[in-house]
């Protein structure tokens, strides 16, 4: 699989005329670039957007039920009184319907701190077909943040390229989706070329930063085409999982998946040009393998660790992906701590 984005070593669009899209097919105003207006139109989008999470591990206060049992607002169950009891938990009801004495039980409400991790490195401004990866990245972080924003979580971010990071605290409501979109329109990465020999260690520092920062319980997204995914930060990913919710949205161009048909073409960043023959039959095979290898490990890891794989095309609504992928996701899966054996007392 060629690594377009180190053949110029700068953001790249290729001139594969006969490949291109409409606007209007994935849903993006502008192809090359994103602007404020643009991720503030998405928020009506995302009003239908679910997050969901398959273990709740958080212990703060917020809009979702948790498997810990508290004396937080959300009456949860009645069972018999047990010697240390609160007293002014009775339930009177039930008591002087059992005859027995019966505690209430509370359902504590949890928040999540969602994250994004967003992936600007020069590799991410390439398309043949649809939208720059970095365009459907920017407008996916976008579309989580105003979904957060519905659900009452707080938002936080690292938006990370090979030479500027930037990370934003979680933060609640409005303000905190604001300060995301003005992170994600006006990043250096951008405007700035990325010369070659410097993408090493770009991803290694964004994890790093994502580790400190990304406390239990939280919602991790990780928005990238994982490209230079070494050993390393597989194993501190796999690390992170064990107390994190990881979703991984893998965006790919359909360049990388299948060469075009056979011939020569020429692909050009604007600047300088570079000829594709793809007529040998050999070439083809291996570079279509090479791609489903990638994709492989990238669902092994996801099997292994437990954590979701959503994969998104330059030529997909962001959106729509979303929307199926995390639809998909159970609510809820068994506590990995020991299970809470409920009574069948009603109140």
């Amino acid at each position: 699989m060629i690594d377009f984005g180190a053949l110029f070593g700068t953001k790249s669009r290729t001139s594969l005329g006969a490949h291109r899209r409409s606007n209007a097919q994935t849903g993006t105003t502008d192809p090359v670039r994103v602007t404020i207006p643009s991720l503030l139109e998405l928020r009506q989008a995302a009003m239908g957007l679910a997050l969901k999470s398959r273990f709740i591990r958080a212990y703060q206060g917020g809009t979702y039920l948790s498997a810990f049992k508290g004396m937080g607002m959300e009456f949860d169950e009645a069972r018999p009184y047990q010697p240390g009891d609160e007293v002014r938990h009775l339930n009177w009801r039930v008591t002087a319907r059992t005859g027995r004495p019966h505690t209430k039980l509370f359902r504590e409400e949890r928040e999540r701190p969602v994250l994004l991790w967003v992936d600007y490195r020069a590799n991410m401004f390439f398309a043949t077909q649809g939208a720059f990866k970095a365009v459907l990245a920017a407008r996916a972080a976008a579309l989580l943040a105003w979904s957060a924003k519905h659900h009452g979580d707080r938002v936080g971010s690292i938006i990370f390229s090979e030479q500027v990071h930037k990370e934003l605290k979680p933060c609640r409501g409005h303000a905190g989706v604001m300060h995301l979109i003005r992170a994600l329109t006006k990043h250096p990465a951008w405007r700035e070329s990325t010369p070659l020999g410097t993408r090493n260690g770009s991803v290694q520092q964004a994890f790093l930063r994502l580790q400190r920062v990304a406390r239990p319980g939280s919602l991790v997204f990780l928005i990238s085409d994982f490209r230079h995914f070494d050993e390393n930060i597989q194993s501190q990913l796999a690390h992170l999982s064990r107390h994190c919710d990881i979703v991984m949205l893998a965006i790919h161009d359909p360049l990388e998946r299948h060469l075009p048909p056979a011939g020569r073409y020429r692909l050009s960043d604007g600047r300088r040009d570079i000829d594709l023959d793809t007529s040998d039959h050999s070439f083809r095979r291996h570079y279509a393998q090479r791609f489903k290898e990638h994709q492989r490990r990238l669902q092994t890891q996801a099997r292994q660790h437990r954590f979701h794989l959503l994969s998104c095309s330059t030529t997909e609504d962001p959106l729509e992906v979303l929307k199926h992928g995390l639809g998909a996701l159970p609510l809820t899966a068994p506590n990995r701590s020991k299970p809470y054996k409920r009574s069948k007392i009603e109140h």
